[in-house]
């Protein structure tokens, strides 16, 4: 019985090592400002690292958030997107922003997910229309948000933005992740390349198959 319950222990210890080396260590350095030239560098997440002594304020610095994004697309809406590739400081740091844009009412941010980070999004003008869904069973869960306001988006779930107000809309977007990356629903299903087999689609969809011809021949805007 004692070797059940010594063998019970082993296995609970191997199992929270596993959880525990499933998300990325904490950094063990100050900063790994991101270099693509591999000559005297370290790879750490997936980025090069520049010797710390050789680091310079433009590393950690971005300029032109304060400019607007071109809404002047099918969406009506656009994604300014600050991550380890616009500010190299960023590399191991776990965190990244982005500025959106919106068109007066009718503006949209697709729905999308981020598939390595949460999203917490805080209105500077105008007034949206936010709102995720949640995995099985998918409970929608939205609210209007208006300039000052704070929504949270969870990671990996379906969510969007759209402005119902009269005017142009902005909202300042955090993201847990250097690279959050983003998977547009409409852009990933109808605009993929090579396109899914239209007998997938016509069967998730239920729908007739000139539907889902008609909806892959469509030019689907990246408004990022």
């Amino acid at each position: 019985m004692k070797g059940a319950h010594v063998l019970a222990a082993f296995v609970l210890l191997a199992l929270s090592s596993s959880f525990a080396s499933a998300f990325d260590p904490s950094p063990l350095q100050d900063f790994c400002v991101a270099i693509n030239d591999p000559k005297d560098g370290v790879f750490v997440n997936g980025k090069f690292c520049r010797d710390p002594m050789l680091a310079t304020a433009n590393d950690f610095s971005f300029s032109g958030l304060n400019i607007p994004g071109n809404t002047s697309n099918k969406v009506g809406s656009n994604v300014t997107l600050v991550n380890v590739d616009k500010i190299p400081g960023l590399n191991t740091l776990g965190i990244s922003l982005a500025r959106i844009d919106f068109a007066p009412y009718g503006g949209l941010n697709p729905p999308h997910t981020h598939p390595r980070a949460t999203e917490i999004l805080v209105v500077l003008e105008g007034t949206l229309y936010v709102g995720f869904v949640t995995s099985n069973p998918n409970r929608l869960i939205t609210k209007v948000l208006n300039a000052g306001d704070v929504f949270v988006f969870p990671i990996g779930l379906i969510h969007f933005q759209f402005n119902i107000g009269q005017t142009n809309a902005v909202a300042i977007s955090g993201l847990s992740s250097q690279n959050p990356g983003v998977i547009t629903i409409a852009n990933a299903v109808f605009g993929s390349n090579p396109p899914i087999n239209p007998g997938v689609l016509t069967k998730a969809f239920q729908v007739d198959k000139n539907v889902v011809s008609y909806l892959q021949k469509q030019f689907w805007v990246n408004n990022h």
